[in-house]
């Protein structure tokens, strides 16, 4: 049977937007964290904070992970107390993490020869879509497994979209970072040659939004991150190019050549040198010369 109580892995802002939309819908949320001030916030907003993950799946049968990488969801399943360890029967996992499709599906066959179901459902829309629940979902896994989440997905997303096997839902999401980290260096390219012409960005990108050439990152990351050299959407760098060199290396074992999304990634890459992990994700435009 269906019920409106679920738990969270992972309380950062993701996981505390996604509680703040969960509360509001009237479910009953317990999550757990290892970082104190992130359960704090939680407490705040009216999470029952439990102290692991045993605890954690004692009082739910349904589990979200917010995790940042591949390396800490297979810690949270497999390691000693994790959910493997300590979950009741039954138990679904929704992963909106952006994690690896191989990874993925490895945990899900596991998961699934012990009668538990996993969902991939990495998200769009950031701490600000998490908390209005209106972000989008890409999802793979079973079917059966998608119908026991809707009540779940419903109250967190505008949109689900349906991805097909387990691990698809990751590499859709991985494809859709690389075509947003070009975007931004493409983008701000574009305001760079604009500018230097005499053009005003702001007027740049309304006529770039109101012609063939607008994207997501000139609809939204410049005008609400960018322009106004806010940088602040709560998702770093250092995730960014993790996720670029995930779908590097996704390009890798395709065996394609595909040159400018490789050169897109090492513009990422060596993005290192000048912008710090823990900057804000847009600040990549600062290698065009924006924002400085």
């Amino acid at each position: 049977m269906t019920t409106k109580t679920i738990g969270i892995v992972g309380l950062g802002r993701m996981g505390n937007g996604m509680a703040k939309s969960l509360l509001r819908k009237d479910f009953k949320v317990y999550g757990t964290d290892i970082g104190e001030a992130q359960c704090q916030a939680a407490r705040e907003i009216g999470v029952n904070v439990v102290a692991d993950i045993k605890a954690l799946c004692a009082e739910s049968s349904v589990i979200i992970l917010s995790l940042p990488m591949a390396k800490h969801v297979q810690a949270v399943v497999k390691s000693k107390g994790g959910i493997i360890d300590c979950a009741q029967p039954k138990t679904l996992i929704i992963d909106t993490s952006t994690s690896e499709p191989e990874v993925t599906r490895a945990l899900s066959i596991e998961l699934n020869q012990l009668g538990h179901q996993l969902l991939d459902c990495p998200v769009s829309g950031g701490p600000a879509g998490a908390e209005a629940g209106t972000m989008v979902m890409l999802v793979g896994g079973e079917r059966s497994s998608l119908e026991r989440a809707h009540l779940y997905l419903d109250a967190l997303s505008s949109q689900v979209v349906y991805m097909g096997k387990s691990g698809n839902g990751h590499a859709a999401k991985l494809i859709n970072n690389l075509l947003c980290a070009a975007h931004l260096v493409t983008t701000a390219e574009a305001v760079a040659l604009g500018t230097k012409t005499g053009l005003d960005a702001a007027d740049l990108i309304a006529g770039l939004n109101a012609g063939s050439g607008r994207s997501a990152v000139s609809e939204v990351n410049f005008p609400r991150w960018i322009l106004n050299q806010r940088f602040d959407s709560g998702f770093t760098m250092q995730l960014m190019r993790k996720d670029v060199r995930l779908a590097e290396n996704m390009i890798d074992e395709m065996g394609l050549e595909l040159p400018l999304s490789k050169q897109v990634a090492k513009i990422w890459s060596q993005s290192e040198e000048s912008i710090p992990d823990q900057d804000d994700f847009n600040c990549i435009v600062k290698d065009a010369g924006l924002g400085e």
